[in-house]
């Protein structure tokens, strides 16, 4: 997973604005070429941070890269809801757990691009590149990340995890571990685990242009980079050598669009045929209008407000469920998300296993904050902050009005809060230092593991990756954690996640505010399009008549 981003100004860091077609070279190319007259057009929230997916944490980052441009070992089938060949078009597990042996699917290119040009297909040096860069610091590949490092790799722990990835021949990838995992192979169908080509880094470090991998990518899927303008328009082109099924499509494009309203306008215009991370009133209008299609699922997704235990008065106990207490979670889902989402209770939504249904939402009660506060030695109240970000997505659809609610009920309690508009991006940099008081944020799950939300965003590894929202780390709660990942038995893995729940509860380490609904608005004419309760995207299969 991951979290959900951005306005104009400068380009990213590291993302130099590629050329773009001119209106007039599109016009003469469409009129050349009947094929490319129906692109797919999507409008999309934000900017990615990049599209070196390794870096970034955002789902915005995800759906711009690996859910395009890359592919990894292996992938989610979120209908049969179990992991299947992506890469890997096979692979074996040792009976202790220790060994996962991949067979590669042979012939699969890698795109050609302006920048590079493959002179090989895809094999095990490409994999062990990809997995190398991440876990060993001598790598000379490992400190481009800077300081923003390999979060997702490192909160998951896979340094101390993985012992070795080592090449048995062409086609075949060893990993050994240091011990069981029984989350290893879904973590492997994360974005963070695309592979990337070997001999394009090679490329790229020997010219001295390691920048060039956040800009300028180079994958196996089914799109290909063409050209990006930050807060405008990603193009990409359809990937001729792709090994899987042809696109039905000739071309995508994401047309960044941060105001949700105005991407609703653009899907019932005809400018673009899908809208992602729609507000609920729009998605109610588009029910009534007969060009538009409403596409949703249950989310496996949690909107929350992180609480950051390292910043005084928030390191009590005390302080922070008098907060969760001071919080009317009815009006907040009523008048954000019209009533769209259910009240959260636990990091992640009872849509898959190991929810702890006895756990309930801290009941709306101010004159019990006020004694709790009271008890903690702030009678009189606090001052303090609360981040938020300007635009909306599917986990926070308004995000300054939801913060104004939040505000108003701190007030009633004497907490006087502050509230910190911030730019997508700088706010997820400075949060990952942990420089909030208060933040809403959201997580999106990659796949059904209840790990895919215990470990990015409460282990102690993820306070040092900065994805730990809450700072909190606790020898507890971590033993339970990583006891869970080490037993394949899921009745056990139940337990001790009921376990960790119980604690993450009662130690408030966040307000959970709602499981939202993924929608998206598209056009009557568009098929094949399905939306993901992770919030990844699937554009191979989306046909435009």
């Amino acid at each position: 997973m991951r979290f959900t981003s951005p306005t104009a100004r400068a380009l990213v860091p590291g993302v130099p604005a590629l050329v773009l077609a001119t209106a007039l070279g599109a016009a003469c190319a469409f009129a050349a070429t009947p094929a490319l007259a129906r692109p797919l057009t999507v409008c999309t929230e934000s900017s990615p941070d990049g599209f070196d997916v390794v870096q970034f944490n955002s789902l915005v980052t995800t759906n711009a890269s690996a859910d395009v441009i890359f592919n990894s070992l292996v992938t989610y089938d979120e209908a049969q809801k179990k992991v299947v060949p992506s890469l890997a078009d096979k692979w074996e597990v040792s009976a202790d757990g220790l060994t996962y042996t991949f067979h590669l699917r042979p012939n699969v290119a890698f795109q050609t691009t302006e920048w590079f040009k493959p002179t090989r297909t895809l094999n095990a040096d490409d994999v062990v590149f990809t997995f190398d860069r991440m876990l060993d610091a001598n790598n000379p590949w490992h400190k481009v990340a800077g300081a923003s490092g390999f979060p997702h790799a490192q909160s998951m722990g896979l340094v101390k995890l993985v012992k070795s990835v080592s090449k048995v021949d062409a086609n075949t990838v060893k990993f050994e571990l240091n011990e069981p995992n029984a989350t290893f192979l879904s973590i492997l169908t994360m974005g963070f685990a695309s592979i990337y080509s070997s001999e394009y880094a090679d490329q790229l470090l020997k010219a001295g242009k390691q920048v060039d991998l956040n800009a300028k990518p180079v994958g196996t899927g089914a799109f290909a980079l063409k050209s990006y303008t930050k807060d405008a328009l990603i193009r990409y082109d359809v990937n001729p050598a792709y090994w899987g099924p042809k696109p039905k499509v000739d071309r995508l494009i994401y047309a960044i669009t941060p105001d949700a309203a105005v991407r609703a306008q653009k899907v019932k215009a005809g400018e673009c045929q899908i809208a992602l991370s729609p507000k609920p009133q729009d998605v109610a209008a588009a029910k009534d209008d007969k060009s538009l299609k409403v596409v949703e699922t249950p989310a496996f997704m949690t909107a929350f407000v992180a609480l950051n235990t390292q910043k005084k008065p928030l390191d009590n106990q005390k302080v922070r469920q008098a907060l969760n207490m001071a919080f009317d979670r009815t009006t907040y889902l009523k008048a954000i998300f019209d009533n769209t989402a259910t009240p959260a209770a636990n990091p992640w939504p009872p849509i898959t296993w190991g929810y702890d249904k006895s756990i309930q939402p801290y009941p709306y009660d101010p004159a019990k904050a006020k004694q709790l506060l009271a008890d903690a030695g702030y009678a009189n109240g606090f001052s303090t902050t609360i981040w938020v970000r300007p635009n909306g997505s599917v986990l926070n659809p308004n995000p300054r009005a939801g913060a104004e609610l939040l505000q108003s009920d701190f007030a009633k309690i004497g907490v006087k809060a502050e509230i910190k508009v911030i730019e997508w991006g700088e706010l997820i940099k400075e949060a990952k230092q942990g420089q909030h008081d208060t933040l809403f944020m959201g997580w999106a799950g990659d796949n059904g593991d209840p790990d895919n939300y215990l470990s990015p965003l409460f282990s102690c590894n993820a306070v040092q990756s900065g994805i730990n929202f809450a700072r909190f780390c606790d020898p507890q709660l971590d033993k339970l954690i990583a006891d869970g990942k080490a037993t394949a038995d899921q009745a056990k893995r139940v337990k001790l996640y009921e376990a960790a729940q119980q604690i993450i509860h009662d130690q408030a380490l966040w307000i959970p505010l709602g499981y939202p609904t993924a929608a998206a608005i598209t056009r009557t004419n568009v098929s094949g399009y399905q939306v993901s309760p992770f919030g990844r995207q699937n554009f191979a299969s989306v046909a435009v008549q």
